[in-house]
């Protein structure tokens, strides 16, 4: 039986026979033939895809079969949702689906549409933030005022959520304090942290608002009932202001706070092992296919948890806590 290729995975003929030979010779005295073929392009196409990784000294070292491949699952994951999302955003099909709702107005030429508009409903807001959010590129800033976030609406936030977090968008939220005491919201919020999301606690009273790459905002027509409406708008004057706003709520508020004793998620059971074997952040967090900043931040909650002085000694304490 042939043996299976990994190219339906993105790896090339070469890229694969480079990454078998690797797993066959494993991290010892290499044959010159593999040694001299650590320090190409093809090498480095390697740990790009997360199929290997480099020692201090510079070898390069095979990362396991099971978490090489879901590297690349994850690569080619994330290479299909931006290709479908810049796809829809290319052809205009939101756009287009939104002309087919009986109740929408006739859509206004751009240099008409209103800086400033009332959204009535909450179905109809939910659309707006929906659309808002399909657009961010780079920054989703969201405050909670009552700092509950039931079941149903994490239902319906957490694919709007993971969308925004799997594109690299920076996502802040702010929860008040009553978040730390709901069992279902704290669930939810570490989920986002885990996967890249900053989340603040306030104890101080919060405006509700979402903003979007800090050209649209959304705020509620009325804060004691969000169920009325909202009003969106782009005007840049307005949008800065609340921009403003969130970021001094965001100075006051602290850090989501992690137990001592609660088990790390899987990618900080990841990160853990990369600490002993990735010499520089940018490294482990390319092992794990996520950004610098990402990396770094799960890095700080593991030390504080685990009251490490040092990265090598937070992988020498979570090993004796059997985390990894």
């Amino acid at each position: 039986m042939a043996q299976p290729r990994l190219d339906f995975l993105g790896v090339a003929r070469d890229e694969e026979a480079l990454y078998r030979r690797l797993l066959r010779q494993g991290v010892g005295d290499e044959p010159d033939q593999v040694a001299a073929e650590t320090h190409t392009e093809t090498a480095d196409r390697l740990v790009t895809l997360g199929l290997a990784t480099r020692t201090h000294t510079g070898a390069l070292r095979p990362v396991a079969p099971a978490r090489a491949v879901e590297h690349l699952i994850d690569h080619r994951l994330d290479a299909l949702q931006a290709e479908l999302e810049q796809t829809a955003r290319g052809n205009g099909i939101v756009e287009s689906l939104q002309q087919e709702r009986e109740t929408a107005p006739a859509p206004r030429p751009p240099e008409e549409a209103p800086t400033v508009q009332q959204i009535e409903g909450l179905e109809a807001v939910r659309a707006v933030i929906d659309e808002l959010t399909f657009f961010a590129r780079t920054e989703s800033l969201t405050t909670n005022p009552t700092g509950i976030i039931s079941p149903e609406s994490a239902d319906f936030s957490r694919p709007i959520d993971l969308r925004i977090l799997r594109r690299g968008v920076r996502m802040r939220t702010l929860m008040a304090a009553p978040a730390l005491d709901d069992a279902d919201t704290l669930s939810y919020l570490r989920e986002l942290a885990a996967k890249g999301a900053e989340i603040r606690v306030s104890h101080a009273p919060l405006e509700r608002m979402i903003i979007c790459d800090r050209s649209a905002a959304l705020t509620p027509l009325d804060p004691s009932d969000t169920a009325k409406g909202a009003l969106l708008t782009r005007e840049p004057g307005l949008v800065a202001t609340l921009v403003t706003l969130f970021d001094r709520m965001w100075a006051m508020a602290q850090e989501l706070p992690t137990p001592d004793d609660e088990p790390p998620t899987e990618i900080e059971r990841r990160i853990l092992k990369t600490l002993y074997s990735a010499d520089k952040d940018e490294s482990g967090a390319r092992d794990l296919g996520i950004s610098v900043r990402t990396y770094r931040k799960h890095v700080a909650s593991l030390m504080t948890r685990l009251h490490a002085t040092n990265r090598f000694q937070a992988a020498l304490l979570a090993r004796e806590r059997g985390w990894f």
